[in-house]
């Protein structure tokens, strides 16, 4: 999501714009979020990519022996 478009609840301006704390916070973690490539992913999403990594770790040895 981004913080762009957000109206805060608190004084009814642009989250962006940071007039109050509440919305300097909800900022702060937005941009935290958008820092952290895993931290958007879901459980189930991980998952999928640990069996994609686990498949070409076993098709790599496969074709190695």
């Amino acid at each position: 999501m981004t913080y762009d478009r957000l109206v805060c609840a608190n004084c009814a301006a642009p989250v962006n714009e940071g007039r109050c704390r509440v919305c300097r916070a909800t900022r702060e973690r937005l941009q935290q979020q958008d820092n952290n490539f895993f931290a958007g992913l879901t459980p189930m999403a991980l998952i999928a990519l640990l069996a994609v990594l686990v498949a070409a770790m076993a098709l790599l040895a496969h074709q190695t022996a």
